[in-house]
């Protein structure tokens, strides 16, 4: 059984940054890939950002990229999702997801269907003046 519990949400002004992370209950990394997704008020989940964690390789929305980026720190079990330059449109519920890792190919398909085995419980990033 994978757990994923995420934190460093908060409340930022437009133009900030957090960086939030995502921790595992153990050390799944050789094995699951990890999705970030967030649900913001009023819609669906979106995933926007992907780490297929053995071929090193990252994707991102293109509403988040050149913002967010990937980080990993693989002794602590943790990967990280650094979100730069926030809108008032990236306001949300942030979740990290794992899944056993098969092609980069599945992740993205995976990531735009929002099916991953295990999810964490999300934080919430709020942008607002």
């Amino acid at each position: 059984q994978v757990q994923l519990a995420e934190s460093g949400g908060g409340s930022v002004q437009p133009g900030g940054s957090l960086n939030v992370s995502c921790e595992a209950s153990g050390p799944i990394f050789s094995t699951y890939c990890i999705g970030w997704f967030r649900r913001a008020p009023g819609k669906e989940r979106e995933g926007v950002a992907a780490l297929h964690t053995i071929e090193d390789s990252t994707y991102y929305d293109d509403s988040v990229k050149g913002r967010f980026t990937i980080s990993k720190d693989y002794a602590k079990n943790t990967v990280f999702l650094l979100m730069n330059s926030l809108k008032p449109e990236d306001t949300g519920l942030y979740y990290c997801a794992a899944h056993r890792c098969t092609t980069y190919t599945d992740l993205l398909r995976r990531l735009k269907v929002a099916s991953f085995a295990y999810w964490g419980q999300g934080t919430q990033v709020t942008v607002s003046s």
